[in-house]
């Protein structure tokens, strides 16, 4: 009995041993932060005061750190300090993160229109966004947005949204189509939840009000000319991300998943469901090279109404096609670009690129069978600029020309996208 009582104990303490010879880090120290608050970034990190060095969690740092808005790029470094003790240097370049946003552009009849906005992508140095923006369309529209992924916790987080968005937008129903003023003005919260490094999840409800007004082009008896509903919208957003950033370049696989459930009591519309998925896959291709993919893939209930709720539109998902030419209760689309940085330097880098977006849509009311059908296929290719601050969180000013590479009646033969922030 004696011997087995000596044999544990020099068992247990061989153990303790073992463990106590593992290397351990003395201090984690942040290097390189301007605004960002270190407590902050140190609340977030895996490697942590008097834990076990570990590579892995390293490299899990360094990912999830380049992925916060505030910072440009990350690296770490380990130093020896005694016995077994070591000490960890992360290195930071921060972004600029206060940003105007602005756009210009014209609308279906023409009206020269105007975005003005402001966003704080680190408010309080805590990787909070705050901002709004106005807009003149024609009609006033204006935005205030909230989010702070890490409110409540390194996992937990929340999004406030309030909205009141005008605008004039084509209906079509048979082979006519009529202009509306249509009017979105809600109130969403969101809880946010950090699951793991790779995986996230948004839930929450929007309040909102939609109005409908006709201005001009044909009409139906079975499609009124006013109309005002209320709504609750139940959403879900799941996102798995395995990107990794060095500055412009993207390298990965990324899916988000969006789903809705809208409620409405009214006679014109019943309750519906609209969910899609974007697959997003990256690839550096040599040095200077990155090809980059998404696939949309997006069903909704299928009524047979002119206010389905997938559009195709240039800003959305074909470079070329137009302003809301059409809209339909699914979609399908593939958009594949290849980037290539012909200009790099300290603050700038310069990408020329060339992209194909094919997509095609089901007709409010039909089937799956739509989307194989000559008339519903759209495909357009073209060329583009990037002129990307690798200083300035999201800075890239993107100009592409698509054309039409079928010859279906009604498409349109091409034209010019502006926009900021990468097209995917």
């Amino acid at each position: 009995m004696k011997i087995k009582v000596a044999s544990f104990l020099f068992f247990f303490f061989w153990l303790l041993n073992i463990h106590s010879q593992q290397n351990k880090i003395l201090d984690v120290k942040i290097v390189g932060v301007k605004k960002t608050k270190t407590t902050f970034i140190k609340n977030l990190l895996y490697s942590k005061k008097d834990a076990v060095l570990d590579s892995s969690f390293l490299e899990k740092d360094i990912t999830l750190l380049k992925r916060l808005p505030a910072i440009a790029h990350a690296y770490y470094q380990v130093f020896f300090s005694h016995d077994n003790l070591y000490n960890v240097s992360i290195q930071i370049e921060e972004n600029a993160t206060l940003l105007p946003e602005i756009n210009l552009w014209t609308t279906t009849n023409n009206v020269f229109s105007y975005k003005l906005g402001l966003y704080e992508y680190n408010f309080l140095g805590r990787n909070i966004t705050l901002g709004g923006f106005y807009q003149f369309n024609g009609f006033d529209t204006y935005a205030v947005n909230f989010r702070a992924p890490n409110l409540f916790s390194k996992k937990w987080g929340l999004a406030v949204n309030h909205q009141n968005w005008k605008s004039e937008e084509p209906l079509y129903f048979g082979n006519q189509s009529a202009n509306y003023v249509y009017n979105n003005i809600s109130f969403e919260v969101l809880a946010l939840h950090q699951i793991n490094l790779k995986n996230r999840i948004d839930f929450g409800l929007n309040l909102f009000k939609e109005k409908y007004q006709y201005l001009s082009g044909a009409t139906s008896t079975s499609i009124p000319q006013n109309l005002s509903l209320n709504k609750a919208l139940l959403k879900l957003v799941y996102t798995y991300d395995s990107l990794d950033y060095y500055y412009q370049y993207i390298n990965g696989f990324k899916s988000i998943l969006y789903a809705q459930y809208v409620l409405t009591e009214n006679d014109f519309q019943n309750d519906f469901y609209i969910f899609w998925n974007d697959f997003l896959y990256y690839k550096r291709i040599g040095e200077k090279g990155n090809w980059a993919n998404r696939l949309r893939v997006g069903l909704s209930s299928n009524e047979d109404t002119p206010f389905a709720p997938f559009a195709l539109d240039n800003n959305v998902n074909l470079r070329g096609v137009g302003i809301l030419v059409d809209r339909g209760t699914g979609s399908i689309v593939l958009n594949s670009e290849y980037r290539y940085t012909i200009y790099d330097k300290d603050w700038l880098a310069i990408q020329t690129n060339i992209f194909s977006d094919i997509g095609s849509w089901r007709n409010p009311g039909g089937s799956l069978n739509d989307f194989i059908k000559e008339e519903n296929i759209r495909i357009y290719s073209g060329f583009g600029l990037r002129f990307v601050s690798k200083k300035i969180y999201n800075a890239t000013f993107r100009i592409d020309y698509g054309f039409s590479v079928l010859n279906t009646k009604g498409n349109s033969k091409g034209g010019l996208v502006f926009g900021i922030g990468q097209y995917f």
